[in-house]
């Protein structure tokens, strides 16, 4: 008979034990996994919520009538008039409409409450009407519109909505219409009136007004594409001298009555409008978005359409334009917030790897002893597997769920990824790094020495690779920028160039450390008493392996320094670019003539230092027949001061004085005087005889010369120029084309005062409002520099890259603790037993101290020295100037990245203040304690 034994069974699970023994070391990894899994996870997030929110803002301030998918088609004028007519009308308007939705298919998002379709007029009409206002004695002129949904997209203010007098045919003599509660309110029309428009070989077309309506959502794309349909304009009659202004407005006409419009002269054209689902839009997509388009306006689309509607619509947008100005925008930006997060997330991993290489420190006699026994490497790893990924899964699960609800609204997979890659390093460190220390077994380690370690081959192979990868990445940010071409992404080697970098340096500062320490090793010797000798040599006997926390230091001090230096850099350019707009701390201009007294008042305002007056003529003339160029008209001496203090083209005074131009190379012609009878140029002062000597613009020198030359004011009078100096800006006009001339060489109407530019360190911009009042409009720099910062997408990339910084920074920290905690039992334990040998408190908080400061110089000065020379190295290929100011305004110069003091020295100094503070305080604890635990007999510590 045979017996079987019974099979053996684990009387303690190993997980279950180990998390029992140890449940705070436990808790500190799923803390740490938790925390690393939310910020790795909320990243891509964030950057597709602020990337869909930049594009949802940018067409929206694109505007209806650029974003909307417009396709127009005339009346079909060869075919029969009841065909004719029928096609006009809003049954066949709506059947056509459907085609074309169903044509378009979903290739784009559509709102298709806000689409529309109708007939409207190509020239407006001028109405006869004498109840209508006329400002400048110029008749109205009217455009009509016959769009579908006017009662859906609007509320009746007065009357009642229009009605289709049954069959409407381009014979039919009268209709009835709405207008906009905007349109009633300026052009005087009431619920009743009648407006005639011209005929075609027929007598005009009267609409009656049965209603005044109010639109319900007036920044809509329904009310949007064609302004004029809610809100009149007053519009300058073209080629005008004088600048006459009339009314420029819209009749609504129901949809059946559009036929009505073939008999006049409004030459009417059909038109379907499809207009974007805003909320639907996402960043990631525009590729997609920009394909349809295109496909929208002159593809198989537009093919579609053709065969669902007429052979003869065509179709417009600026969506394309918009969409790829985004894409422009988002890809210049991109690649910098990439260095953030590579910079973070090297540190994160560090962290990582160092907790891992924490807890096997502290458990290399456990292992050491499984081994021996028998333990298999891969029962090891197995075991130490599964006590990680009991602890770290969950944790990184609940840091992903956190991150997606801080951050709603974006895609998942990538977050999904990121946290997944966290709980993988997270399950691993300990494991790999177990397996990696115990692959012989043995029972006696030697003790590891910084300074008698030497580098193994295989160690040098992969510190040169790792230098041919840092070489290759910074000269390929250094020719071609972060991004290679409008249509890039960025390279990602590129955006890893600090990273390595920091690699790099932290490699070579390891090779380098033992140098000074055997330097120091006979001066120590003879130094007297123990202290020195015995911090020397604990510096020295550290471990062989500190690449990772020197590693962890140098990159986060490397993108701190590089995040701070972007964000410094960021905020110069928004500064100077303001600066350079306004020309001043404020500025006040009009277009007319201001008030004598206004100046006087102005500085007499608080806050307000200094105003410098000019006039400024933006459509002085010169005799070459091109284009205008302004003129400022300045008093030399203030306004050459004004320069000066604000660092825009500063230029001494007497180069705009009489005379100047004569010694600049030569005299000119005399200058005619004014046909008009406006004084001749010399009048207000200047030499008659020579030409006035005139500070200008490189465009604007290249193009005239410097030869004299005439130029003609504005007030018809003429005056000889000859430009003396050249310089890039001038803060008296925006932008590089200008002229600035000596006021008192002009006539008295040229020279008038137009604009103040006003100067104050403590500048109160309401105040100063209130003190000008109507009379002109206030522009204050302050103001203008907040304008800068609207775009979602450059506040966005900013949060991120600023929130990714602080992140390195924090983990920075935590590996500097993590080195220290690592070091503290065998602290403890040698400051009790040197105690026992006659070791003061204040020896030993010396000792501690200058054990710790060594490693704390190396990270402190080298952090700095790889910071400094990253931001030197990569600078060239980096532009802030997109990051910095919107896409509608034009910085005056590339925004460079320069170092940033603040950003270089302060974070060293706090890795030098905390190693050392934590030193004096383990040195003090250590002195209360008693010290009997640390002088147990076989304690391994």
């Amino acid at each position: 008979m045979t017996v079987r034994s019974p099979r053996s069974k684990v009387i303690a699970p190993w997980v279950r034990t180990r998390l029992r023994t140890a449940p705070g070391t436990a808790l500190a990894l799923a803390l740490l996994v938790a925390v690393t899994a939310f910020l790795a996870a909320a990243l891509p997030r964030s950057v597709d919520r602020y990337g869909d929110t930049g594009l949802r803002q940018a067409v929206e301030s694109a505007g209806a009538g650029r974003t909307v998918v417009q396709f127009n088609a005339p009346p079909d004028y060869g075919a029969p008039a009841p065909e004719r007519d029928a096609g006009l009308r809003g049954a066949a308007l709506e059947k056509d409409h459907a085609g074309i939705l169903r044509a378009t298919g979903r290739s784009l998002p559509l709102d298709r409450a806000q689409s529309a379709s109708g007939v409207r007029s190509t020239e407006p009409q001028e109405m006869a009407e004498p109840w209508l206002p006329r400002p400048d004695g110029l008749p109205p002129r009217l455009d009509v519109v016959a769009q579908s949904g006017l009662a859906e997209h609007s509320r009746l203010a007065a009357g009642r909505m229009p009605r289709a007098p049954g069959d409407v045919t381009a014979r039919t003599p009268r209709v009835e219409g709405a207008v906009s509660t905007d349109t009633a309110r300026r052009l005087n029309i009431e619920v009743g009136s009648v407006l005639r428009f011209p005929g075609v070989q027929r007598d005009p077309l009267e609409i009656r007004v049965t209603g005044i309506v109010e639109p319900r959502d007036p920044r809509g794309s329904y009310w949007s594409v064609a302004p004029l349909m809610r809100t009149p304009v007053l519009t300058v009659l073209y080629g005008d001298p004088e600048l006459r202004q009339y009314w420029k407005g819209a009749l609504l006409l129901p949809p059946d009555t559009a036929p009505a419009l073939l008999g006049t002269a409004t030459e009417p054209y059909r038109y379907w409008n499809l207009a974007p689902a805003v909320d639907s839009l996402h960043g990631h997509d525009v590729p997609r978005l920009r394909t349809a388009v295109a496909a929208t306006e002159s593809g198989p689309a537009l093919q579609r359409v053709r065969e669902a509607t007429s052979p003869l619509v065509s179709a417009t947008s600026d969506l394309d334009e918009v969409l790829a100005h985004y894409e422009r925008l988002r890809t210049a930006i991109g690649p910098l917030v990439a260095v953030a997060a590579f910079g973070t997330g090297t540190v994160a991993a560090v962290v990582l790897l160092m907790a891992g290489g924490l807890a096997a420190g502290r458990r290399r006699a456990e292992l050491t002893l499984l081994r021996a026994r028998g333990g298999s490497l891969t029962g090891l790893g197995g075991r130490l597997l599964a006590e990680t990924a009991v602890v770290a899964l969950p944790a990184a699960a609940l840091g992903l769920a956190a991150a997606c609800l801080a951050v709603p609204g974006a895609r998942l997979p990538y977050a999904v990824a990121a946290a997944g890659g966290v709980a993988l390093l997270g399950c691993l460190a300990l494991p790999l790094r177990a397996v990696a220390a115990h692959r012989a077994v043995g029972v006696h380690t030697a003790r590891e020495d910084v300074t008698a370690a030497r580098p193994s081959r295989r160690r040098t192979v992969a510190e040169l690779t790792l230098l041919t990868l840092a070489v290759g990445a910074v000269v390929a940010l250094r020719t071609r920028g972060t991004s290679d071409g409008s249509d890039a992404t960025g390279d990602q080697l590129v955006s890893l160039a600090p990273v390595l970098v920091a690699v790099i340096a932290a490699l070579v500062l390891v090779r380098l450390y033992p140098l000074p320490l055997r330097g120091l090793a006979r001066p120590a010797r003879r130094l007297r008493g123990a202290v020195g000798p015995r911090s020397r040599a604990r510096a020295g006997r550290g471990s062989g392996s500190s690449v990772l926390p020197l590693l962890a230091l140098l990159t986060a001090l490397t993108t701190a320094a590089f995040g701070g230096s972007v964000l410094s850099g960021v905020a110069d350019a928004r500064d100077r670019t303001a600066l350079m707009t306004v020309g001043a701390d404020a500025r006040v201009e009009s277009l007319h003539v201001l008030p004598p007294d206004l100046a006087d008042r102005v500085r007499r305002t608080a806050g307000v230092d200094d105003v410098t007056v000019a006039g400024i003529s933006y459509y002085a003339r010169p005799q070459d027949g091109r284009d205008a160029v302004p003129v400022a008209a300045v008093d030399p001496a203030p306004y050459a001061a004004h320069t000066r203090r604000t660092g825009i083209g500063a230029f001494d005074a007497s180069v705009l004085r009489a005379g100047a131009a004569s010694g600049a190379g030569g005299t000119g012609a005399p200058a005619a005087a004014d046909p008009a009878g406006a004084p001749a140029p010399g009048d207000g002062g200047a030499e008659a005889a020579g030409p006035l000597p005139a500070v200008a613009s490189p465009k604007v020198a290249e193009r005239l010369g410097t030869r004299p030359f005439p130029i003609r004011m504005e007030d018809g009078s003429t005056v000889t120029l000859r430009i003396t100096q050249v310089r890039e800006r001038t803060p008296a006009v925006a932008g590089d084309h200008f002229l600035v001339v000596d006021r008192a060489g002009l006539s008295t109407r040229a020279a008038r005062p137009t604009a103040l530019l006003v100067t104050g360190d403590d500048l109160d911009g309401a105040a100063l409002r209130r003190t000008v009042g109507d009379t002109a409009p206030v522009q204050v720099r302050a103001d203008e520099r907040a304008t800068y910062v609207d775009s979602p997408l450059q506040a966005g990339a900013e949060r991120v890259y600023a929130t990714a910084v602080a992140a390195g920074a924090g983990y920075a920290v935590l590996a500097l603790l993590l080195t220290l905690v690592r070091a503290a039992p065998e602290r403890s334990a040698l400051l009790a037993r040197l105690r026992t040998m006659g070791l003061t408190r204040a020896q030993g908080r010396r000792l501690l101290v200058l054990e710790s400061l060594p490693q704390a110089l190396l990270a402190a000065v080298g952090g700095t020295l790889t910071a400094w020379a990253t931001v030197r190295l990569l600078a060239p290929g980096i532009d802030l100037t997109t990051m910095a100011v919107p896409g509608t305004v034009s910085s005056p110069a590339r925004a460079a990245l320069r170092t940033d003091p603040v950003s270089l020295l302060v974070p060293a100094l706090v890795v030098v203040a905390l190693t050392l503070g934590i030193a004096v305080g383990q040195a003090w604890w250590t002195g209360r304690r008693s010290s009997v635990r640390e002088l147990l007999a076989g304690d391994a510590r």
